[in-house]
């Protein structure tokens, strides 16, 4: 029997609450020996949601926490050793010893905790796109340093990780002979992980997405919209921020850039089909004319439960597909016109730098300004697109370049809320 230490970053969200839901599960399945894994959680962080966050600790019996509010949890559980302020989470994974970290942390907040636990070489279950989209160029050196393994949560690149797997698993018995098989007692010896460097072989990788609630609304109806229309995610169930970046894409857009540093793949080899079932969620086309796709249902415990166990299969917590019910599985270009983002991903591929902290912290400051209705649901994109032509992209030396363009970026975007933009006509551009 395996022990894992776990700690959980961001455990009060939408990924850490359904990660809670795992770790239950398969510790349920050890103690039936039906796992092969089982998980002690020893570090639990939120941002502010101090009551869910020692209802938690007391579930699990926790007594690292971490909370980002200077003010949180006033009356912590007994036993409790609580780290408070905005590196609250970076301390808790330099002083808590384990095995992996989940890191769920929304935005770009969740970026130093999980660069911290990289440089300690611990194991990253990787659900905050956001760290590579910001600091790629940090992140995928540090983890080749340290010999820490990126294990993707997001549905889409653990999709791709796992269609991958074949090749890269006979890749690398060629070249390291035995020394490659699988082994929980011996880690480096496991199959690889993300970050790897897709060959010649591969000639691309395409994400899904299901379309958002806009999928089929008019150009006008979108960028029109009000939260609480592009909150009715149709497929997904999944926290605010996250659900309005899918519906305008933008969710897709840092997955195209997340795909690129994890799998070291440039950008016009990684494509996008809107596929509203959520079934297939990636494929990946060899040179031979061949395509391997990764099907499941669309639930985030699956990809969470491939990520904390990995390489082993046990009896998942997730339903499994009803193939008798499956009756068709639909594929689309998306309406690049309609939803722009899409587009500002490979051009922060090409830029390079701090394009993509850049991007990423005018989206956050847009989205907040959307969910405060003070803006419509298409200034989104328009605000960051014209944050990252206006403070543009400059190289990265240390994390400290990332959070100078991410400061930058939000007063962009504070400073343009106070425009009014022009009228929009039915179908046209603002002008």
């Amino acid at each position: 029997m395996i022990e894992k230490r776990l700690i959980i970053l961001g455990s009060t969200g939408s990924i850490g609450t359904q990660t809670v839901e795992v770790v239950e599960h398969l510790n349920a399945l050890a103690d039936r020996r039906e796992s092969p894994v089982r998980f002690r959680v020893v570090g639990l962080a939120t941002g502010k949601n101090a009551d869910a966050l020692c209802a938690q600790a007391a579930r699990l019996g926790v007594t690292d926490l971490a909370i980002a509010d200077e003010a949180g949890c006033p009356h912590p559980p007994p036993g409790a050793r609580i780290r408070r302020g905005q590196g609250a989470a970076e301390r808790l994974v330099r002083e808590v010893e384990c095995d992996i970290v989940l890191g769920a942390m929304v935005g770009a907040a969740g970026l130093p905790a999980t660069l911290a636990a990289i440089t300690l070489g611990r194991d990253i279950a990787l659900a905050n796109k956001e760290t590579l989209v910001a600091a790629g160029q940090l992140v995928i050196p540090a983890a080749q340093r340290s010999g820490s393994r990126l294990l993707p949560v997001d549905s889409e690149h653990c999709g791709v990780w796992q269609a991958l797997m074949p090749g890269q698993r006979d890749k690398v018995t060629r070249e390291h002979g035995d020394q490659a098989t699988p082994s929980p007692c011996h880690p480096v010896t496991l199959p690889p992980c993300p970050p790897m460097a897709c060959g010649p072989e591969i000639t691309r990788i395409i994400l899904t997405a299901s379309g958002g609630p806009f999928r089929t609304a008019s150009a006008e109806d979108t960028y029109n919209a009000t939260p609480a229309r592009a909150l009715k995610h149709p497929t997904w169930q999944m926290g605010p921020k996250v659900t309005i970046d899918s519906a305008s894409l933008t969710n897709k857009a840092l997955e195209i850039v997340e795909a690129h540093w994890l799998f070291g793949i440039p950008g016009d080899k990684i494509d996008v089909l809107v596929h509203p079932q959520s079934i297939v969620h990636a494929l990946v086309e060899f040179a031979d004319g061949n395509v391997i796709a990764q099907l499941a249902p669309p639930d985030m415990r699956t990809p969470i439960q491939y990520a904390l166990t990995f390489p082993h299969r046990p009896d998942g917590v997730s339903r499994k597909l009803d193939w008798t019910a499956l009756k068709s599985l639909e594929f689309s270009a998306p309406d690049r016109a309609r939803f722009p983002a899409l587009d500002a991903a490979y051009d922060i591929i090409n830029r390079g730098g701090t394009a993509g902290a850049v991007f990423n912290a005018a989206n956050e400051t847009a989205v907040e300004a959307f969910l405060a209705e003070k803006i419509p649901f298409g200034r989104i994109t328009e605000l960051s697109r014209a944050a990252l032509e206006s403070v543009g992209s400059s190289p990265i030396r240390s994390l400290a370049d990332v959070h100078d363009a991410d400061a930058q970026a939000r007063r962009a975007v504070t400073a343009a809320l106070h425009v009014s933009p022009r009228s929009r006509v039915a179908g046209g551009p603002v002008r």
